[in-house]
Formats: C-alpha cells, sequence, structure tokens
C-alpha cells in the first residue's frame, strides 16, 4: 500500500490527536488532516504519531486508564516502549518496514501496563512535501488471544540496541539523557529468575525498561525523565510476598551506573554503554565494580587512554587472524562466497572478552577506521588463494564507510590490488550507527561501480535498518539470525521474512538468512524466499578452505576446517 494523503474536505476535525497544536498553516493543516484521516481506517483507544524512529509526536485516547499517565506524558518515549517484551521485537519490526511497506496489517499484541492489556495495532506511513515523514498507529480492542513468542535473547538484543539508540540521540541532539543504568543479579534457578524478570518488568511498567541481558542478570534503564526509582526499595517490594516461588532478597544484588556522558561523542557513548553491559553479563554486578564503571562511562573512556594505544599498535603490527565461514546457495549447498571474520590476539583481550568486545573497543576509543582498513589489506593478501569466481566479504563499520578519508584509503588500497574488485565484497554492520547516509551512499556506489558487490547486515535487528535498505543500493540483504531461529517456531516471524524477501526483490537484492543450523532451518527459509544462508548447518569458521572446485560437497553440520 502507498502512502496515504487524505481527500480535501472529508475528514472529521475531532479526530486529530488533542496533544497536538493548532495548526498554524497550510502545510501544518495538511499533516493534521493526513494523521486524522490515518485513524480513519480503525476504531482506536489510543491514536500515536511517530518519527520513523518510533519516538512518539502527538497522542491521544485511553492513556491514563491503561497506563495510569495522560497522553501528554508519552511524548518523547518510543513506541515499542509501550508493549510488553514478548512482543516488542514484532512490533519494533514491523514499524520499522513502514516505510517501505506503506502500511501495517493488523497485529493482536500485548502491552506493556499492569494488567498486561491486549490491544490489536494497525499503522500506516505517512510522507506529505515538505514534511518530515512520519508513522500513524492506532491500538483498539482485540478480537482474539494474541499468539505469545517465548522470551529469549531478541528481547535483550532488542532492548540492549534501544538502550543505545536513546544515549546516543540524547548526546547527539543535546537534550535530556538517561543520567543512570540499573543492574540486577538474581542467584535463583532459571525459574526463580524468570518469574523474578516479569515481575520486574510488571513493576516498572512506565517507569524504567528491562531485560535479562544474561541468566540472571538484570539491566533496568528509566523510561522517561533521568533517574531509576529506589531499587532497593522496589527489591524489597518484589520479595517481600514471594509465595515461595521466587529468589530471596538476599540472593540479589544491585548495582546503579551512572551514565555520565561529558565529552563524549555519540559512538563513544553507545559504545561504551554496549562495552559497560557486556561486563556485566560476563562478570556480574561484582566485576562492574571491580571494572570502576561506578564512576560512570565518561571516566571509563577516559580511564582507557592506555589500552587505546596498546590497541592501535596491535592494529598497526597486525596482530589479529582472519577466520572464514561460508555462504551456501539454499537450494543445493554449493558455496557462494566466504564471510572473512576478525580473530585478535588472545593476548589483547580481556579474560571473557572476544571479537565483538575487542572491536567495540575499537570503535569506542577511535580506531575504526584503522582496524576496517587493516582486515581488508589483510582479506586482499588472500585472493589469490580463492577458487575461479569466489569472493571474500569483509566487514566494514558504517562510521568507517561514511568517513571520506577512509574511503580514500580504501579505494587506493584496491586500485594497488587490481584482482581485489572480482575477489572481494562488503558487508555493512551497524547500520544503527550512520550519521552520515550521504557519505555511506557515496562510498557503497563507489565499490559497486569497481565491480564489488555489497551487503546490508543484520536487516531487522534495528528500525533504521529498513529506512537504509531503501536509501542504499546493495546487491545482498543479511536477515538477523534472531528472526531467523524464531521463523522455524512462529507464524508471524516468518511473515516478517516473507516481507522482507520481497521488498529485498523488489529493489534488487538477493537475500541471506543468517544462523542456518539445520537442515531443517535451510528448508524453511527455502520457502520463505531466502536464496542463501549461512550457520553451522553448513561450516563453522575456520581458516581459508581449499578453492571451491576441490570442496564442492555440503559438509556436516559439526565439521570445521582444518
Amino acid at each position: 500500500m502507498s502512502d496515504i494523503a487524505p481527500p480535501p474536505g472529508c475528514l472529521p476535525q475531532e479526530a486529530a490527536p488533542a496533544s497536538s497544536a493548532p495548526p498554524r498553516s497550510a502545510s501544518e493543516r495538511a499533516q493534521q488532516l493526513a494523521l486524522a484521516y490515518a485513524f480513519a481506517f480503525a476504531s482506536a483507544e489510543m491514536l500515536i504519531e511517530t518519527d520513523l524512529d518510533g519516538r512518539i509526536l502527538s497522542a491521544t485516547g485511553a492513556f491514563r486508564p491503561r497506563f495510569g499517565r495522560p497522553a501528554e506524558a508519552m511524548l518523547g518515549r518510543r513506541l515499542p516502549s509501550l508493549v510488553a517484551a514478548e512482543h516488542r521485537r514484532a512490533v519494533a519490526a514491523a514499524l520499522a518496514a513502514l516505510p517501505l511497506r506503506g502500511r501495517a496489517e493488523p497485529m493482536t499484541i500485548t502491552l506493556a501496563d499492569r494488567r498486561k492489556s491486549k490491544a490489536v495495532l494497525s499503522a500506516i506511513h505517512i510522507a506529505l512535501p515538505n514534511a518530515p515523514p512520519r508513522l500513524c498507529v492506532s491500538l483498539g480492542a482485540p478480537p482474539c488471544e494474541p499468539e505469545a513468542a517465548p522470551p529469549g535473547e531478541g528481547e535483550a538484543a532488542a532492548w540492549q540496541r534501544e538502550a543505545e539508540v536513546r544515549l546516543r540521540q540524547a548526546v547527539q541532539e543535546g537534550g535530556p539523557a538517561p543520567d543512570q543504568l540499573g543492574l540486577i543479579e538474581v542467584k535463583a534457578a532459571p525459574e526463580e529468575c524468570a518469574r523474578f524478570g516479569r515481575r520486574l518488568s510488571e513493576a516498572l511498567s512506565g517507569i524504567a525498561t528491562s531485560a535479562e541481558i544474561a541468566p540472571g542478570r538484570f539491566g533496568l534503564l528509566p523510561e522517561s525523565g533521568e533517574n531509576l526509582p529506589d531499587l532497593p526499595a522496589l527489591i524489597a517490594d518484589l520479595t517481600a510476598d514471594r509465595g515461595g516461588d521466587g529468589p530471596a532478597a538476599g540472593r540479589i544484588t544491585l548495582d546503579i551506573v551512572p551514565l555520565t556522558t561529558a565529552g563524549l561523542t555519540p559512538v563513544q557513548a553507545a559504545r561504551a554503554l554496549r562495552h559497560c553491559l557486556a561486563l556485566f553479563a560476563r562478570s556480574g554486578v561484582e566485576g562492574s565494580r571491580q571494572a570502576g564503571l561506578a564512576r560512570g562511562l565518561a571516566a571509563l573512556v577516559e580511564g582507557m587512554a592506555s589500552r587505546a594505544r596498546m590497541l592501535r599498535r596491535a592494529i598497526e603490527e597486525r596482530r589479529f587472524s582472519l577466520a572464514f565461514q561460508p555462504i551456501c546457495a539454499l537450494e543445493d549447498g554449493q558455496r557462494h562466497h566466504l564471510e572473512a571474520l576478525l580473530r585478535p590476539d588472545p593476548a589483547l583481550l580481556a579474560q571473557g572478552e572476544g571479537p565483538a568486545e575487542f572491536v567495540n573497543l575499537a570503535e569506542m576509543l577511535g580506531l575504526a577506521e584503522e582496524l576496517d582498513l587493516a582486515v581488508s589489506e589483510a582479506a586482499a593478501g588472500l585472493i589469490d588463494r580463492l577458487g575461479a569466481g569466489e569472493r571474500i566479504a569483509v566487514n566494514l563499520s558504517a562510521l568507517s564507510l561514511q568517513s571520506l578519508s577512509f574511503r580514500e584509503r580504501l579505494l587506493a588500497l584496491i586500485a594497488a590490488r587490481p584482482a581485489a574488485e572480482r575477489r572481494l565484497m562488503v558487508e555493512l554492520t551497524e547500520t544503527a550507527e550512520i550519521d552520515q547516509e550521504a557519505e555511506v551512499a557515496a562510498s557503497l556506489t563507489a565499490l559497486r561501480d569497481r565491480g564489488m558487490p555489497c551487503c546490508l547486515d543484520d536487516v531487522g535487528a534495528g528500525a533504521a535498518s529498513f529506512r537504509y535498505l531503501k536509501a542504499f543500493r546493495v546487491d545482498y540483504v543479511k536477515i538477523d539470525g534472531a528472526y531467523v531461529q524464531a521463523a522455524v517456531e512462529r507464524e508471524a516471524d516468518r511473515a516478517f521474512i516473507t516481507a522482507i524477501t520481497e521488498l529485498s526483490r523488489r529493489l534488487g537484492a538477493r537475500v541471506i538468512a543468517e544462523r542456518i543450523e539445520t537442515e531443517g532451518h535451510a528448508r524453511v527459509m527455502r520457502e520463505l524466499g531466502c536464496g542463501f544462508g549461512q550457520g553451522w548447518h553448513f561450516g563453522r569458521p575456520g581458516p581459508l578452505p581449499p578453492p571451491r572446485a576441490l570442496s564442492a560437497r555440503r559438509r556436516p553440520a559439526q565439521e570445521e576446517w582444518a
């Protein structure tokens, strides 16, 4: 369905959101009418208008009886925060696809209110001349019970991405930022932790969002305002009358990390938050305290100057290796290309850290361009060992690709190795970090003009990835593995992947599904229209394999290259 503009003179004035100011110009009146028309297609209890990032611009309806707060209090919040955790990922994905699809089919969800109310969500995308595009959402009474997705890593990853986006936007726009991050560790059986997590989410409804980012370890972020509630008192309330089915207060520890960001760039702030959460997930509250997180994010970055020097020297000395994982055709299992995966020297990593933490640190400390260029150079040095027509995909951060100096150095590297144009391809990673879309588009165009295919990684993992699917010309789209795993179990996730494949095909891109671990995964993704797959079913990361012509058979799921 295309974007909707209202026929003139046919819309009721009372349909406009009560929290919106009266129109002051013809353009504003047109926007107001368009919004009213958007809401006319459904009988809604609550009407919401958001920007493309999901921040609520206007709201009206039954917010007070549902959430205990007036509609005006919802302004500035992100729409997925009104949805219960088990449906938040699906809602965020549906809204993110709106700029491409035009409208979202009605879906039954659970709200994040104390009663866990059911509602039907409908939404459309509005784009008018000389006005920012926006999303119009209605929430109405449901005709039936929703199909709930089990909680899992998708919700935790979505919560962390949401926290990073909020912090980045606050630093970038100079607006109010959340001042505190809550960390709660529960030492109990998994079922007790799960019950505690549900009670915690209910108690924080409308006040803060929470997620279990590791077994028994919960992160909390204030939803509005700057501070968290009194957490010791909250925990005391949650454990006072537990009926024998929850953890005792003595088995719960907590910490509060100040999110001070003075002097940090938006990227540094987001990366510091990611580093903080990864450390807590590995080491719990005690580990985070030992690392000095009580001093805040800005102090954390400032205190890593010595490690920054070490990482810079390690990148210059190429103290890393590359592992390679195959991307194969789902139809016959034949290897199509290889993805190069960074493997730092173990001596560079702190206890429990892995390649993802190494990359995060490099980006936080301003070393993304140096690292990406070094990895590209290392991959280019191996292209003579590839089979005919085979390529290596190199992951490049959006932080690098939006830099003119990096683009010039990368093109110079390719020019010095003419065969690289026929042997390398690029995966654009961390699409939520793009501040300068025009520069990224220019970098991708320059690479494609030289015959290097480009891939948009982790589509579906963040709202912005759908916008970039439309903004950037790419040859491949890689679907986030969390959706691939869920699609095997749930019809709603299968419909979502089908929508991505249809959109990608319309835009001239082929689709790669991540985390294909079994033949069943491969079959489902093949039926949904995906052309390629990546995962342990086709091979684990390992040394560069022999040329494809010498190794055409499908490998067993657990086989590694030697």
